[in-house]
């Protein structure tokens, strides 16, 4: 069995595809389970945040593991598997254990070296584990994860490389001016009273804001936060809303947060329009702000200008491993035609489309077989060439701050063209947070990265061949028994202590002569390419494949019972 994680994130799918693959804490239940349900999968576990949907998984086929998770995870996320197939990123083995750790140390956050993904990850675990859809692999998989990124931070100062969604948020609120100055006396409002919402209460309480409103829809919980918010030493005062008074509440706040669970929008244009004509007495105006020209993908067009047109987002010298934006992952390696094909997948422009608005069965299949082959054989392409940002446009001074953490969003896209508003959602953090400097101690959490991959990749060989040791042993110890019995038989006269005596020499014996060779082969199976061993083991010593097998069982079972829940 093998490790898969394919997987969207911010930095392989814009927002808008995010948001509609968000999925809820049901979906998620329901994906990991109709994973572990499917054939090529054993275990399987979902890491769903507000930025990333990725589903880890052990199989036992490559090509058909990649091609079932896309398919489930378009099925759960209620994106086409045609839509969604060129925004998924593939990694498999090595290359997966790498994504998690340093998805774990924070490396491929939104906002590099925030802590918060720790949590996530151990939610992500805690689910798989109360579904049973964790097994060991997953198990030893997401712990060490953990372990990884808490070493991180523990070691470097990849804290300060970045800092929680909220704080950058905040910062982009106060437009690169000192926050603390620029919540000083403030009103705020938070909508909602989950993780993020509470630490976007806290950090507005730190920061000096006077007063924060707590509103959620579950009135108890909103009660709960503003309660711990007045018992803290931040000189706040907090109260309790239910959401009905939001509308409300916006018309007195100065800076809103909104992170809720909420499927459709919480606030919308035409409230926050209200709420600043309540404010100010004015009406309010929209904006036409304007747009600097997209960036196309790589049309379709000769072989020879694929890679090197100025135009097209592939460098195909790129050699650092990894994955990047709007699925150029998936076409590294690929040759020229197979990469013009790749652009049109991207332009959802293959012949199909354009005629029937859907792809034939074949063709999806296609797709899938060219992500899969590709993926085995990937590379690392850089990320798509930023617009440069439109110059000379200033807009009017905000009346109204909001920060919108949620996924899919609270707050009305449509909000932007207001006067009088600064809306900062999760795109607009992506968009900020890729023009964010890296701190020095990245390049010390991504060798301690390297380092932790080699170890697992070790420990997880050395413990493939656990069993078959075992077994072979267990197969000697029957030997000898078997073999003293023979003897206790032809001579009949010797005492209890003569029997000892032979019974531990020849127990010595067995144990010299198997001693250097099962050391050695564990200390091998370790090393990359290793796990042959194991099977040559089986093939010399004649040992029982149901036997290896039952030994496996027994260890998974030990393994388990010690599991902390």
């Amino acid at each position: 069995m093998s490790l898969l994680v394919v997987g969207l994130s911010h930095r392989s799918a814009p927002v808008s595809v995010l948001e509609r693959a968000a999925l809820s804490a049901d979906a998620q239940v329901k994906l990991a389970q109709d994973t572990v349900a499917a054939e090529p999968a054993t275990e399987a576990a979902v890491l769903a945040t507000c930025n990333r949907i990725e589903l880890y998984a052990d199989v036992d086929k490559f090509h058909a593991g990649v091609a079932e998770l896309s398919t489930l995870l378009a099925q759960h996320s209620g994106v086409g598997l045609d839509e969604l197939t060129p925004y998924l990123y593939v990694h498999y083995e090595d290359r997966a254990v790498h994504h998690l750790f340093s998805v774990a140390c924070g490396l491929d956050s939104m906002v590099v070296g925030e802590g918060q993904i720790l949590a996530q990850l151990k939610d992500s675990l805690a689910r798989a584990q109360e579904l049973h859809s964790a097994g060991r692999l997953m198990n030893d998989l997401f712990q060490q994860g953990l372990r990884v990124g808490k070493r991180a931070h523990s070691e470097t100062g990849i804290d300060r490389a970045g800092q929680s969604l909220v704080t950058f948020g905040l910062e982009q609120l106060a437009a690169g001016g000192d926050v603390q100055e620029w919540a000083r006396g403030k009103k705020a409002l938070v909508i909602g009273a989950g993780s993020m919402s509470s630490l976007a209460a806290a950090t507005l309480a730190r920061a000096g804001v006077a007063e924060i409103v707590v509103a959620n829809r579950t009135y108890d919980r909103a009660e709960r936060l503003a309660q711990i918010l007045n018992d803290d030493d931040a000189h706040v005062v907090a109260r309790a809303v239910p959401m009905e008074s939001v509308p409300g509440e916006l018309t007195r706040a100065d800076v809103a947060v909104s992170c809720t669970g909420a499927t459709g929008l919480v606030l919308t244009a035409e409230t926050v329009a209200e709420a600043v004509e309540g404010r100010t007495g004015e009406p309010v105006a929209e904006i036409d702000v304007p747009q600097a020209p997209k960036q196309l993908p790589a049309a379709t067009g000769p072989a020879a200008g694929l890679g090197t047109d100025d135009n097209c987002p592939l460098d195909l010298t790129a050699e650092q491993s990894g994955f990047s934006v709007m699925g150029e992952a998936a076409v590294a390696g690929m040759a020229a035609a197979e990469l013009e094909q790749h652009a049109a997948w991207v332009d959802n422009g293959t012949v199909d489309i354009r005629e029937t608005g859907r792809r034939t069965p074949e063709a999806e299949a296609e797709l899938i077989g060219a992500l899969a082959a590709a993926a085995a054989r990937v590379g690392r392409i850089p990320e798509r060439r930023r617009p440069e940002p439109v110059a000379g446009f200033a807009r009017p001074a905000p009346a109204l701050f909001l920060l919108d953490l949620a996924m899919p969003r609270d707050i009305d896209a449509a909000v932007h063209r207001l006067a009088g508003v600064r809306l900062v959602d999760i795109e607009s953090l992506a968009e900020a947070s890729a023009d964010a400097p890296m701190a020095a101690d990245v390049d010390q959490v991504r060798r301690i990265v390297s380092d932790e991959v080699a170890a697992f990749g070790a420990a997880q060989r050395a413990a493939h061949i656990t069993p078959t040791v075992v077994a072979l042993r267990t197969m000697a110890a029957d030997v000898v028994a078997g073999e003293i019995a023979r003897l206790d038989g032809r001579l009949p006269d010797l005492d209890d202590r003569q029997r000892g005596e032979i019974r531990q020499a020849v127990h010595r014996v067995v144990d010299k002569l198997l001693h250097a060779p099962t050391v050695r082969v564990k200390q091998l199976a370790a090393e990359p390419g290793g796990a042959g061993y194991a099977d040559a083991l089986r093939t010399l010593f004649d040992l029982d494949p149901e036997t290896v097998a039952a030994v496996s069982r027994a260890v998974d079972s030990t393994d388990k019972k010690d599991r902390p829940a």
